[in-house]
This record gives structure tokens, C-alpha cells and sequence, in this order.
């Protein structure tokens, strides 16, 4: 994440260029009136990383970015309070990531990223089964199964299918009589 050590903007380097109108005054009002100056040039710590993620998550939702770009912001602030083992945080930015996943699939704002249909499936799906929902996962995973044929991705499709015997096996083990 870049961050203005004067104005506190902070954004990724997939953030698009372009400032909506009156966006720059927003941004003037909510963040760099209360921004207080500080330099994140250095080697950042867990907390500093965690800040500057949630800095750039909340400018990109003020300068209203793809959810695409959101969603890979949310999913990084998860990552790093699952290092700092802080599951509550964890859980509920992943939440948020599936949520901005889910948008970019249903508006398309993902056309034209690195990001591909195939992977925002897996992704949506592996973040519903670390949330619990593994009905959720399922239906993200199938779907992953239903592009693979227009998927150049193997990787991502063996992921989405070691993905779904895992929930398979959990299944069979916590409900064995079901199978009968």
C-alpha cells in the first residue's frame, strides 16, 4: 500500500488513476483533515501494515474503486490478522473480501484485471468455507467446475477440486449415516 505521508491517501498499486468528481474534496474532508502525518517508507510492523491496508480500503471506498480492488484489500487485512492470530478480525474481513468478490462477479468490474471469473469463483468459494458456509463453497466450487473448460487456469481448478474433497471428507465424517 502506498500512503501520502502528508494527506494520508492510500491506495494500491491496482487503484485505478481516475478521481470520480468531487472525490479529491471527500478525500480533503475524511481522511486528510484527520490525517495525522506519518512516514510507512520504512519496514512496516503487523500494525503498521494492518493500518495502512485499512487506510487504503476505506479511500478506496470513499473514491468508490472497482470491487475487484476492494475485495484484494479486505482479503490482505484478513491475511495479516491471521498472522497476528487474531481470528474475530480475520473472520470478519473475510467476510467483507466475499462480499466485494461477489459484486465484481455479479457487475463484471473484474473484466480487464488480472483477476479472471475462474479465480474470483475459487476465491469466493475458499473464503466461504473458512467462514463455515459450506453450502456457499460448494456452489462457488461447482461453478469453478462448470468454466474449467474455458479456464486456462489448472492450477486454480485442482485447488477448487482439493477444496471441494475436503468438504466431501468432512462431510462423510461428521455424517456417515447420511451416505447409507
Amino acid at each position: 500500500m502506498i500512503v501520502c505521508p502528508h494527506c494520508g491517501f492510500s491506495y494500491s498499486g491496482d487503484s485505478s488513476r481516475y478521481f470520480p468528481p468531487t472525490t479529491m474534496e471527500i478525500i480533503m474532508e475524511k481522511v486528510s483533515s484527520q490525517s495525522i502525518p506519518h512516514h510507512f517508507s520504512k519496514e512496516r510492523s503487523i500494525k503498521d501494515a494492518i493500518n495502512t491496508y485499512m487506510l487504503a480500503s476505506y479511500c478506496g471506498a470513499l473514491k468508490k474503486e472497482k470491487h475487484i480492488i476492494l475485495a484484494g484489500i479486505c482479503l490482505r487485512i484478513a491475511w495479516l490478522y491471521r498472522i497476528n492470530q487474531t481470528k474475530e478480525q480475520e473472520e470478519r474481513f473475510l467476510k467483507f473480501a466475499l462480499k466485494e468478490y461477489e459484486a465484481s462477479y455479479s457487475t463484471g468490474d473484474f473484466s480487464g484485471t488480472q483477476v479472471s471469473e475462474t479465480k474470483i469463483l475459487y476465491l469466493a468459494g475458499d473464503i466461504s468455507r473458512r467462514i463455515g458456509n459450506e453450502k456457499a463453497a460448494i456452489k462457488y466450487f461447482s461453478l469453478v467446475f462448470e468454466k474449467q473448460k474455458n479456464a486456462r487456469e489448472a492450477s486454480i481448478i485442482q485447488m477448487a477440486r482439493d477444496r471441494f474433497q475436503e468438504l466431501k471428507q468432512k462431510h462423510e465424517t461428521s455424517h456417515p449415516m447420511l451416505l447409507h
